[in-house]
């Protein structure tokens, strides 16, 4: 009997290049489609929605696609969801970058780094596993990732974090909950470590 392999949707609203996080789903032991069409949204096991740069523009290209009704529509049924740097970010409710209305999916706002730190937050840092949740199965508490980002996510409910990190103050670098995970730093940038948390959230699709 051949081995599930499920078929991820990647989100593409014009948001970075998303070439790389598509390679590590597929080492990762997923097929990957690359679209911003909401029925091959729909048809799909479970969606990656990756993301760099200004949240105006990519929310803006996002509500013109009719992805936000679909992302919110598939969270909702309980289909696996991963979402990426600005991928995490625009889940919550506002953004101070533009005062940008996101997708109010989580509740809480994202805040730009105080004034004094070098913007944007680069290159490696650590990120302490706080929540118990597969797609951390095998990753140690404390871990190095990367990160590219101006601003963080605060969520109104401190029980959706997944890991802290710190960067002039603690942040929240991940979220998990039910479907749900998200990640401010890049798994596909961060070697082996990230590949790891690409394949458990592959190996989450098929629980």
């Amino acid at each position: 009997m051949s081995k599930f392999k499920p078929l991820v949707a990647l989100l593409d609203y014009q948001a970075g290049n998303i070439k790389s996080v598509e390679n590590a789903l597929k080492y990762s032991g997923s097929d990957v489609i690359v679209t911003s069409d909401p029925d091959v949204i729909d048809q799909s096991n479970a969606i990656v929605f990756p993301g760099q740069g200004s949240c105006v523009p990519s929310m803006a290209n996002i509500k013109s696609k009719g992805l936000d009704l679909s992302i919110k529509q598939s969270i909702a049924s309980g289909k696996p969801f991963l979402g990426v740097c600005l991928g995490l970010q625009l889940l919550l409710e506002t953004s101070e970058e533009g005062d940008t209305e996101c997708l109010g999916i989580v509740e809480g706002k994202v805040k730009r780094f105080q004034e004094g730190l070098k913007i944007p937050h680069m290159g490696w840092n650590e990120a302490l596993v706080t929540l118990d949740h597969p797609v951390f199965s095998g990753i140690p508490e404390k871990n190095f990732f990367y990160f590219v980002h101006s601003y963080y996510a605060l969520p109104t409910d401190t029980k959706l974090i997944s890991s802290v990190t710190e960067y002039g103050i603690e942040f929240c670098s991940s979220i998990a909950y039910d479907n749900v995970i998200a990640v401010q730093f890049h798994p596909e940038k961060s070697g082996d470590i990230g590949l790891k948390l690409y394949k458990n959230f592959v190996n989450f699709i098929g629980f």
